[in-house]
């Protein structure tokens, strides 16, 4: 995300009007934003092409499509092998973030998984991976506050 550009106020509108009507055209935004469609359009573009903006697919709900368990697993990896174990972890669908981190682990896996049962496997397959050296689960029992953005996007559109 090098070509990353900053979001302004009149982004974080655009955004918030999106979250309200997902399926709005550039021409109901302008509209109902009282901005010119060029601009609107111009500002989706720049946002889709410097990766602003995540994939659609991202908001797509893991239970949909028949994973409702979700956990996340710490995984430890002998560095010599952080390639290899990367790509083998970021190879596996169930694993649908993974991020490196620093403390007790070295990657953070949020998995999904169709139940319990289901979630050994893949913390089996886990360990059978190249370069993995342990890994420890936590299952999410219920989710507090879903991932989100807008309250971070009405701050920058000065609300």
């Amino acid at each position: 995300m090098s070509n990353l550009t900053p979001l302004d106020a009149t982004d974080a509108r655009i955004l918030l009007a999106l979250d309200r009507d997902p399926q709005a055209t550039v021409v109901a935004l302008a509209n109902d934003l009282k901005l010119a469609r060029n601009t609107v359009q111009a500002r989706l573009r720049r946002m889709n092409t410097n990766g602003a903006l995540g994939r659609n697919s991202r908001r797509v709900e893991p239970e949909a499509v028949g994973y409702p368990l979700l956990a996340f697993v710490t995984v430890s990896i002998q560095q010599r092998m952080r390639v290899e174990a990367t790509e083998a972890l970021a190879g596996l669908p169930e694993i649908v973030e993974l991020l490196a981190t620093t403390g007790e682990g070295d990657m953070l896996c949020r998995v999904v998984a169709r139940d319990t049962a289901d979630l050994n496997r893949i913390t089996e397959h886990l360990v059978d991976m190249p370069g993995i050296v342990r890994t420890s689960t936590s299952i999410v029992l219920r989710t507090v506050r879903p991932l989100r953005m807008d309250p971070l996007l009405e701050e920058l559109a000065g609300r």
